[in-house]
C-alpha cells in the first residue's frame, strides 16, 4: 500500500511539474506615448489569441529614455521595449539589450524587415532591435490652394524649384494664406523633414558609420539656400522662427499653408481630425528630382536578462503577421515588413502607399549620441538650423556645428 501512495504521489509531482511548466506566462512590455493608438490594440488581439500574455505600460514621450535607462541600471526594466529607433545604438552600446542576432536572422521575412530600423538596430555587427512602428516624412499640399493659384491640384513639387514656385504661386493668392511651412526652431522636426532633402540631392549630415560629421557640404548649403530664400520672400510665416514643433503638423491642418514637408500620421491625424482638407502626398525631393525619405518609428529591443524572452518572440512573431501589421496599418504606424506591406494597407487611404514605398527606402542616421547631436534643444542641430534658416551667418553656423558635432563624436564612450 505505501509503495502504491508512493507511485502516487511521485505522479502527482511529475503532472502538477509538467503543468506548472507549461502555464502561461506573462512579459512587461513599455511603449512611448506616441504608440498608445496602436500598441493597446495589437497587445489585446495577442492577449485573446494566446495562453502568454503581455502586460502593457504607456510611458510619456519625454520619461521613457530616462527612466527606461534607469530601470534597466537598477534591475527593474520591463522585458522588452518598443523604443525609439534611433535611441537603440546608445543603449545597445551599454550594454543594457539583449543581442538577438541568431534569432533575427533566422526569421523568413528577416530581409523584408525595414532596413533603416535594421541599421540603427545593430551594433558593432550584432543585431540588438528590430523594426516594430514605423513612419516617413513626405511633403503634403493643398489641392484647394494649388487648383486656386493656377496650378495642377493633383501633381506636387518633384524638385526644389517646383517647391519654390508652387509656394510663390500659392503665396500670391494673398490674405493669410502662406506658401511653405516648416518649423525653423525643432531639431527633430528638422532632421525628419529637412535631411531627406540633402539625402536626395546625394550629401548626408553624418558619414554611414557615425563616426564624422559631414555637415558642410554643397548638398546641405544648397537646401539651407532654399529655405532661406523662401523666408527672405515672405513664403513662410513669421511664427516659423520660433516653432519648436507645436505648429509641425497644425499649421498645414488648418487650412492655410499651401506646402509643408510632414509625416504618415499626417494622413490619418487629416482624415479624421480635418477632413475639409483637401490634400495630396508625395515624396521629398531633391535638388533636381529623386527622392528621399527619414525612416521614423520604433525599434523592438530585449532587455538584458530577461527570463521572458519566448513570450517576447512569440509577440513579436505576431506582430510580424499580416494581421498583426494589418492592426498597427489601422491604427497609425506603417507597416515594417515590406513583403506584406501592400496586403496591410489595401484597406486605408491609398495615400499610405506613397508613405509605405518612402518609409521602405528611407534612411535613418546612425550614431550612439544621437540625442546630443540632434534633438537636444542646446545641440549643434538645432542651435545650426535656425541660424541658417533665418541669421545672417550661415558660413559661421556650420562651421560652429561641424566641429562641435564632430567633438561630442569623439569624446561619446563605446563609440
Amino acid at each position: 500500500m505505501k509503495t502504491m501512495f508512493a507511485k502516487l504521489a511521485l505522479a502527482a509531482a511529475v503532472i502538477g511539474g509538467g503543468l506548472q511548466a507549461a502555464s502561461a506566462e506573462t512579459a512587461n512590455i513599455w511603449v512611448r506615448a506616441d504608440g498608445s493608438n496602436f500598441m493597446p490594440r495589437i497587445v489585446d488581439a495577442f492577449n485573446k489569441a494566446n495562453k502568454d500574455q503581455v502586460k502593457l505600460d504607456i510611458i510619456p514621450n519625454a520619461e521613457i529614455i530616462p527612466k527606461y535607462g534607469a530601470a534597466a541600471a537598477g534591475g527593474t526594466a520591463p522585458d522588452a521595449l518598443s523604443l525609439d529607433l534611433i535611441y537603440t545604438p546608445s543603449f545597445a552600446a551599454a550594454g543594457q539589450l539583449e543581442d538577438i542576432t541568431d534569432w533575427a536572422k533566422s526569421l523568413p521575412y528577416f530581409a523584408s524587415l525595414s532596413p533603416a530600423h535594421v541599421k540603427t538596430g545593430t551594433y558593432k555587427d550584432r543585431i540588438y532591435g528590430l523594426p516594430f512602428s514605423a513612419d516617413a516624412s513626405v511633403l503634403i499640399w493643398n489641392k484647394k490652394l494649388f487648383k486656386q493659384a493656377g496650378l495642377d491640384p493633383e501633381k506636387g513639387p518633384a524638385n526644389w524649384s517646383d517647391i519654390e514656385a508652387d509656394a510663390e504661386k500659392v503665396n500670391a493668392l494673398g490674405g493669410d494664406i502662406k506658401g511653405f511651412y516648416f518649423s525653423g526652431n525643432c531639431g527633430g522636426c528638422n532632421i525628419f523633414t529637412f535631411t531627406p532633402l540633402i539625402w536626395a540631392s546625394g550629401g548626408d549630415i553624418l558619414s554611414e558609420d557615425g563616426s564624422k560629421a559631414t555637415l558642410d557640404s554643397p548638398q546641405l548649403r544648397g537646401a539651407i539656400d532654399l529655405y532661406r530664400s523662401m523666408v527672405k520672400k515672405g513664403l513662410v510665416p513669421e511664427g516659423a522662427q520660433t516653432d519648436t514643433g507645436a505648429n509641425f503638423f497644425a499649421a498645414f491642418a488648418g487650412g492655410k499653408i499651401g506646402i509643408s514637408p510632414s509625416g504618415a500620421f499626417a494622413i490619418g491625424a487629416l482624415n479624421t481630425q480635418y477632413p475639409d482638407v483637401d490634400y495630396g502626398i508625395t515624396f521629398l525631393p531633391g535638388k533636381d528630382g529623386g527622392w528621399s525619405s527619414f525612416a521614423g518609428g520604433d525599434n523592438f529591443v530585449v532587455t538584458k536578462g530577461t527570463k521572458k524572452i519566448a513570450v517576447v518572440k512569440e509577440f513579436l512573431d505576431f506582430a510580424y503577421s499580416l494581421e498583426g501589421q494589418t492592426i498597427l496599418a489601422k491604427y497609425g504606424s506603417l507597416p515594417v515588413r515590406n513583403d506584406i506591406a501592400k496586403d496591410a494597407l489595401k484597406d486605408l487611404d491609398p495615400r499610405y502607399q506613397v508613405a509605405a514605398e518612402a518609409m521602405a527606402k528611407g534612411r535613418t542616421p546612425y550614431s550612439v549620441v544621437f540625442n546630443d547631436l540632434i534633438n537636444s534643444a542646446n545641440g549643434p542641430w538645432t542651435q545650426m538650423i535656425n541660424e541658417v534658416f533665418f541669421g545672417d551667418d550661415v558660413d559661421g553656423a556650420i562651421k560652429n556645428a561641424q566641429d562641435t558635432m564632430q567633438s561630442i563624436i569623439d569624446q561619446a564612450p563605446n563609440k
